[in-house]
């Protein structure tokens, strides 16, 4: 168009200036889910097809990583209706990726006739100055993007506002239809299946009235599925607007990434449970978590009917180990029994720990009598041919026995003591049963 003075631009010149500047005009219809295509130029040709389903337009602005092409998992497209509909003029700036390269874009939304019905105006913006950003940029770790997902909600009149998902916009979202009701529904699939009662729980309304007063905030931990498909650990937050009105019932809520602290911490606590149940001698099950492994056994079997044996080791003549080579001989000669006795008992998935002095203590769970003894035989005959360091050869005496149908585990512990010293008294060096 030719260049003139202002004063000389009509409407259709007008008109004409916005046909061969914007890229793109859609009209949709929200409540049809329909769009068609007014005017398509440059990637919108090719990332739209002229008339289509309006959610598809509304996948493609908004359903993909913020500064990413990568699309944001299919169970999350569940929310794409309530981002159709909008109450009034709105404008925003997009990143969209085409053949992926990064396009900056300029998005303006127009209702037309206070109906579900709007104009949709694209408008790609110069973007020499973005490519090399976002060839360049990596995402920063900091306290503002460990908050992955924030709206305000009020409890009164069920509503949600401000939405703001971090991976996918700087920008709050547009989803003036979603109810916290539905968002609570919706969401709940995305959480844990084990930690969904809970989320259920401390998410309603009537808890979150009861259990939080103006001015303060509760949290809880669990497992969410993020954008990705992948479950992290996330903590989520409400924080109870203060207000003079009890009645008033609003909340800020926000899902806040704490996957990598947790992860370490759990690590951490592992390594303390592991070094709280292991003799620190032998690096073998302390007596305690020997008592613990018997106990679930015992609980396993009622459920299961598994069969159960319990086996009982001990050292013959140990003290005059002490008294003759001394206890840093003893020790060693401790330390030896464990390694080749767990080294042995592996393959059958025995428990086995340290149940005090040289005695020791073997869960056998889902083994029978007549294999635990078999096993028990097996062993001793290993340790007799075993040279041990500086004390040489020594035996064992071993007890056996299996748990009985519905017995507690005190009575199985006092039977294979009993077996064990029946051994002991029968000459040493031999397996006997009780």
């Amino acid at each position: 168009m030719e260049n003139k003075p202002t004063e000389q631009y009509s409407w259709n010149d007008i008109a004409e200036i916005i046909r061969e500047e914007i890229d793109a005009v859609f009209i949709v219809d929200a409540e049809s889910n329909s769009y068609r295509a007014i005017l398509q130029k440059g990637i919108f040709a090719d990332m739209f097809e002229k008339s289509g389903k309006y959610h598809d337009i509304i996948e493609k602005l908004w359903f993909h990583f913020n500064n990413s092409s990568d699309a944001i998992t299919e169970d999350y497209h569940v929310f794409v209706p309530t981002f159709g509909k909008f109450s009034g003029k709105y404008s925003k700036k997009l990143t969209l990726f085409f053949n992926g390269t990064p396009h900056a874009v300029q998005m303006m939304l127009y209702p037309l006739h206070d109906s579900d019905k709007y104009l949709i105006i694209l408008d790609e913006l110069d973007n020499s100055e973005y490519i090399q950003e976002f060839i360049t940029k990596e995402k920063i770790n900091s306290i503002q993007n460990t908050y992955l997902f924030s709206m305000y909600v009020d409890l009164i009149k069920d509503t949600t506002s401000s939405i703001s998902v971090t991976e996918i916009s700087d920008e709050p979202m547009n989803a003036s239809e979603l109810s916290y009701t539905q968002w609570r529904l919706m969401i709940v699939n995305m959480i844990f299946p084990e930690d969904q009662t809970a989320f259920l729980e401390k998410t309603a309304p009537d808890y979150l009235k009861k259990n939080l007063l103006p001015g303060r905030t509760a949290s809880f931990d669990c497992q969410m599925q993020n954008l990705e498909g992948v479950y992290i650990w996330v903590k989520l937050i409400f924080s109870r607007v203060e207000t003079h009105d009890e009645d008033d019932f609003r909340f800020v809520f926000m899902v806040q990434n704490i996957h990598e602290s947790t992860v370490e911490l759990m690590s951490t606590l592992k390594k303390y449970e592991e070094l709280a149940s292991k003799d620190p001698l032998t690096g073998i099950y302390n007596r305690r978590r020997t008592e613990t492994e018997l106990y679930k056994a015992i609980s396993f079997k009622k459920d299961t009917q598994q069969p159960l044996s319990v086996i009982m080791i001990d050292l013959d003549h140990f003290k005059n180990v002490n008294d003759t080579y001394g206890h840093s001989a003893g020790d060693d000669v401790l330390k030896q029994l464990a390694k080749i006795a767990v080294d042995y008992l592996k393959k059958y998935n025995i428990k086995f720990g340290r149940w005090g002095g040289e005695e020791f203590l073997a869960v056998c769970l889902g083994i029978k009598l007549d294999e635990a003894v078999s096993i028990a035989e097996k062993f001793r005959l290993l340790i007799a041919d075993t040279p041990f360091k500086t004390v040489g050869n020594f035996t064992c005496s071993i007890g056996v026995t299996e748990v009985k149908e519905n017995e507690e585990a005190t009575n199985a512990f006092e039977r294979v003591d009993e077996a064990m010293y029946l051994a002991k008294s029968s000459g040493r060096n031999c397996v006997k049963i009780k």
